[in-house]
């Protein structure tokens, strides 16, 4: 039993990363919240049949007869819009920006079913319908709208950039492409096993359509217990700031559809990041980061302009937050956006 326990911990660190109907296209809902230097709005727009909610970041002194640049902010994988990419949304509003962070489908307050699916082609497109909705919001710039990916959000972010002309600046911070994580692990550690793991889901899907109980995985261990003393920096980190008050947030419940990851392993962002080009793209990661390989392969793929931004000393889960390197980061995004929005 010990060593089955250890077994399935060791794959779950593997496997870590990072009923609504529309009426209308879009909507803004009246009630607002106020932080001391912006307004947030609480939105939601359409993604086909999944109504998609999100908090719109407005600059101080909004004026509501200007048109904006605005800033698309993905979130990590098991993330929510009021976590990481909610912070970098504020900070981007702080700067002049509108910014736009919102729930990916089946996950957070979005709608969707089932909950909890991570489907690598609805996470794409999530980011097409949300330009959908800043194309037409009337103090949007629709040919100044820029697009910031997180974690897992960065790998989708890619993706999507690739062919949406829209989008006409690219920046990532601590990108991963999730596909190629849930298909080879960290590094390649579960490359081995991805037949095995594939039986597993096929398993699964049978069971569940025989009325099986469904079965999830989880992004990050849920206690301190969970953590193998030989864990990546990245799988302690999760924990950190997804299951302590660091980070936490009822919204975000760590965890996933088992059956997710037919759809993952089949999924790769980084096929054609030279697409993107000529529009740039700037990819931001710690130099001691455990996915900080993702980076160096899209930049070294990628087609000018682009740009590699490494931040020294810093892990992937350490760019979420820590206040010393998200200042740096929005002083680099600020100079990023100005110059190409």
């Amino acid at each position: 039993m010990k060593n089955l326990k250890i077994k399935s911990v060791c794959i779950s660190m593997a496997l870590f990363v990072c009923c609504h109907t529309a009426k209308s296209q879009t909507n803004t809902e009246a009630n607002t919240s106020s932080t001391s230097v912006t307004t947030i709005q609480r939105v939601t727009f359409p993604n086909r049949n999944v109504i998609l909610v999100g908090n719109l970041y407005l600059p101080k002194a909004f004026d509501k007869n200007k048109k904006y640049p605005t800033i698309l902010v993905g979130h990590p994988a098991g993330g929510v819009k009021e976590q990481t990419a909610g912070l970098y949304a504020q900070k981007l509003a702080e700067q002049g920006y509108i910014a736009l962070a919102f729930d990916a489908s089946y996950q957070g307050e979005s709608g969707g079913e089932p909950r909890f699916l991570e489907d690598p082609a609805v996470r794409v497109e999530d980011f097409r319908a949300a330009t959908d909705y800043l194309s037409i919001h009337p103090s949007v710039d629709p040919t100044k709208i820029g697009l910031l990916g997180i974690c897992a959000g960065g790998g989708f972010a890619i993706k999507a950039a690739e062919t949406e002309h829209r989008l006409k600046a690219v920046a990532t911070i601590s990108m991963a492409d999730l596909g190629q994580l849930r298909r080879d692990g960290l590094n390649g550690t579960m490359k081995a096993q991805v037949q095995q793991r594939l039986d597993d889901v096929a398993k699964q899907r049978t069971k569940e359509a025989n009325g099986g109980e469904i079965r999830y995985m989880n992004y990050v261990p849920n206690s301190l217990q969970d953590i193998p003393a030989n864990a990546p920096v990245m799988y302690q980190e999760g924990y950190e700031y997804y299951r302590t008050k660091r980070g936490q947030h009822p919204n975000s419940t760590n965890k996933y559809l088992f059956t997710s990851l037919d759809k993952l392993i089949g999924f790769t962002a980084l096929d054609h990041v030279e697409l993107i080009s000529p529009r740039p793209l700037l990819l931001i990661a710690g130099s001691i980061a455990d996915t900080y390989y993702y980076s160096q392969q899209a930049y070294a793929q990628a087609q000018e302009p682009k740009e590699l931004y490494t931040i020294e000393g810093a892990t992937h889960v350490a760019l979420y937050d820590t206040p010393e390197y998200v200042s740096q980061i929005v002083k680099k995004l600020t100079i990023f956006y100005g110059k190409n929005l």
